[in-house]
């Protein structure tokens, strides 16, 4: 790991809805990874004992009333990260399907970019997404290296190391609807001359709990990620500013 990152200036930051029966492990798992970094679970409205679970694991918990999405607990991170003192924020599900162990590579990285991706198709693993969703994801990878400059293979990836520059600006401005927090958030980034990079990482499969995806399913991500791709491109570019922490 690279010596500029100081751990203890980290922020580990779980979206999760409904993962009772994954949060503990998980956050196990980050805790042996960066015994030195701080852990925030943000419980975007579960109905299940997630945030209780979270709690007995050693976790700070931020507990939304409703759910907004991994765009709106995102958001939620970033912010307590400004608030707290933290200057890198990484992105890790809930689900047990990123590995904490591949967060040192993300943040080794952090010396030469401001975003991070762990991407799932970069050489690494055998992950593999068919159909629609595949398709979806190519085209996306396409419009997104273009913008940002960079050959990038995984912009739907959940999966992302935040510096300081970045954690500034997406405390302030960071985009909740539908896939904000992949493909709105890199063109924003873009557009504010954020360096974006990637680097290979393996993808486990799901620990518990139900799958997100089916045929059906994710015909209709085709259709909502392509509007949540031109929204993002005709949205004027935000105000420059910082979030101001209370």
């Amino acid at each position: 790991m690279s010596d500029s990152v100081d751990l203890r200036r980290v922020l580990i930051v779980l979206p999760a809805l409904n993962e009772e029966h994954n949060i503990e492990k998980v956050i196990a798992e980050v805790k042996a990874a960066l015994p030195d970094a701080g852990v925030l679970v943000v419980d975007d409205g579960s109905t299940d004992q997630t945030s209780l679970r979270a709690r007995e694991s050693g976790a700070r918990v931020a507990r939304l009333a409703v759910n907004l999405g991994v765009g709106g607990a995102m958001r939620t991170g970033f912010r307590y990260a400004v608030r707290n003192g933290f200057d890198v924020v990484v992105q890790v599900d809930s689900d047990g399907q990123h590995n904490p162990a591949h967060v040192p590579e993300l943040l080794r990285e952090l010396d030469r970019a401001d975003i991070v991706i762990g991407a799932r198709f970069a050489g690494k693993g055998d992950y593999k997404a068919r159909g629609p969703r595949r398709w979806a994801m190519k085209l996306f990878a396409v419009v997104i290296s273009a913008i940002s400059g960079t050959k990038l293979t995984d912009v739907t990836s959940g999966f992302k190391a935040s510096g300081p520059r970045a954690v500034r600006l997406f405390a302030a401005h960071y985009p909740a609807e539908y896939l904000g927090d992949t493909l709105e958030a890199l063109v924003m980034a873009a557009r504010a001359d954020l360096k974006i990079v990637q680097v290979p990482v393996e993808m486990r499969v799901r620990a518990g709990g139900t799958p997100s995806t089916s045929p059906v399913k994710s015909a209709v991500y085709l259709l909502r990620a392509t509007l949540a791709l031109t929204l993002a491109l005709v949205r004027r570019k935000p105000k420059t500013g910082s979030f101001e922490a209370a």
